[in-house]
């Protein structure tokens, strides 16, 4: 029997599971329910019902719950880490720093559960409103949608639900069929710290079927983090509502001639391989200067030569697996194209099983989809450019707009990049790969709409409900 998923905070068994594989061997770690059309129609009912309990729920008794939310997580730190590392392949350092970075969302969405402020409108900026004075607050949207992938399948997951039990809101959870073990577990632990049984939904589905979910029209919120091909569709289908996509991207990072270029290589290199390359902000497209071209590459490759690759049990294993062994032959065939057609492997190219080995292109143009499309794997490309208007040419001809970084001890050079460089956020002297989880996130063109991070998700899972009173008396 599978692990069972969650309506209205039971655990339901389901005659359908999906095998959890272990991306390293192939082999099945465990089991899984499916949720088929029938029962997520039960779920969006009971989140319905649970909006009615959350939306009175006062702000000190959410913060209460997501504090013992992050309580749980931590006293069940050994237990997400094993999961983290048989669903998703991730290196235990990597799935350590995933689960506290968990944590880190539910307490801030705690703190900001407790500073939903409104504010006052004066009204009497024109004739019309004299003798009125207006104010807003805030109150929950309604029950919400949230879908999150397989890369981080704990974090993303907190990155909804936190928000969503700050707002007062009701919540139904998809996650990845590939990786359901971390999100089951979690929903375990919210309804143990206390948030009411109905509001608590998490139900593995497969893609094709969860379009039930996105058309029931109770759902007055959808959070979605995944590829662009499909969220773009579920926008469609979510007409006249409130909808967040973070939709991935090619990250670029830029070196210019006056970096510290030793440092930056090895940034560029770590923002290359962390979680095997399967993160939207994970580098991919490098750029850089003339004048430091040569010695910023060697260093860059014997950067990449230093990581360990292999068995993600393993402490001292920097690069785990791929999510399976056809997303990285995937990678494989687009990089055999590329080199059909004029690139040149440096270092890497190797597949091992879903293992995909650290790699660095060179001699690519953009057309190639090692440069246009999102690698989603372990490499980088790198090219040369002159001057700066050039690389901010190059950067911003992605379709992609979501985070990109430039290192440079030049505070003109800062301003340009980061007032032309096209994205939701321009990093500094660091790599596109970082993420403060209390920063706003999220991206421009493919990459998406809205962003997250609690404080942000917290204001799209809520309503400004403006009230106006009229006075029968004078200011004056």
């Amino acid at each position: 029997m599978g692990e069972p998923y969650y309506i209205g905070g039971q655990p339901t068994h389901s005659p359908n599971t999906v095998p959890v594989i272990f991306p390293y061997t192939g082999e099945t770690f465990a089991e899984a329910c499916i949720a088929g059309m029938d029962d997520q129609a039960r779920a969006a009912d009971c989140a319905t019902l649970g909006f009615a309990e959350t939306k009175i729920l006062p702000g000190h008794r959410r913060a209460e719950i997501l504090r013992r939310i992050a309580d749980k997580i931590e006293e069940h730190r050994e237990e997400f880490v094993q999961i983290l590392i048989h669903e998703s392949g991730k290196p235990v350092r990597q799935a350590h720093l995933e689960v506290t970075r968990a944590i880190s969302v539910m307490r801030i969405s705690a703190e900001e559960s407790v500073r939903l402020t409104g504010k006052v409108i004066p009204m009497d900026s024109t004739e019309f409103g004299e003798g009125y004075t207006g104010y807003y607050y805030k109150v929950p949207s309604g029950p919400v949608l949230c879908i999150t992938p397989f890369n981080y399948p704990l974090n993303l997951a907190c990155h909804k639900i936190g928000p969503a039990i700050a707002a007062g809101c009701s919540f139904v959870l998809k996650p990845s069929t590939k990786t359901p073990l971390s999100a089951l577990l979690l929903a375990r632990l919210i309804l143990e710290a206390g948030y009411p049984a109905n509001a608590v939904n998490v139900v593995p589905c497969f893609g094709s079927n969860s379009e039930t979910l996105v058309r029931d029209p109770r759902f007055t919120v959808l959070s979605f983090t995944g590829s662009p091909a499909i969220g773009w569709r579920l926008k469609e289908i979510f007409p006249g509502r409130r909808i967040g996509l973070e939709l991935g991207g090619n990250a670029p990072a830029v070196v210019h001639r006056d970096a510290d270029i030793a440092y930056a290589a090895r940034r560029i290199a770590e923002g290359a391989v962390i979680n095997a390359g399967q993160s939207c902000i994970s580098v991919q497209r490098v750029y850089l200067h003339d004048e430091i071209y040569d010695t910023c590459l060697a260093m860059i490759l014997d950067c990449m030569r230093s990581f360990v690759v292999g068995d993600p049990r393993l402490p001292e294993t920097d690069v785990g697996p791929m999510i399976s062994e056809t997303e990285a032959m995937k990678t494989e065939e687009k990089i055999k194209q590329a080199i059909m057609r004029g690139a040149r492997i440096l270092i890497g190219g190797v597949r091992d099983g879903a293992l995909f080995y650290p790699t660095v292109l060179e001699r690519t143009s953009s057309e190639m989809g090692v440069c246009s499309s999102e690698m989603f794997s372990p490499m980088i490309i790198i090219r040369r450019y002159s001057d700066i208007d050039e690389v901010v040419r190059l950067v911003n001809e992605s379709r992609y707009g979501l985070q990109g970084s430039i290192f440079t001890d030049s505070l003109d050079i800062l301003e340009k990049t980061a007032m032309e460089f096209e994205g939701g956020t321009i990093i500094v002297n660091d790599y596109p790969t970082f993420r403060a989880d209390s920063m706003p996130y999220g991206g421009i063109k493919l990459s998406g709409i809205g962003r997250e991070g609690p404080k942000y998700l917290i204001d799209e899972f809520m309503e400004k409900r403006l009230i106006v009173v009229r006075h029968h008396f004078s200011f004056a």
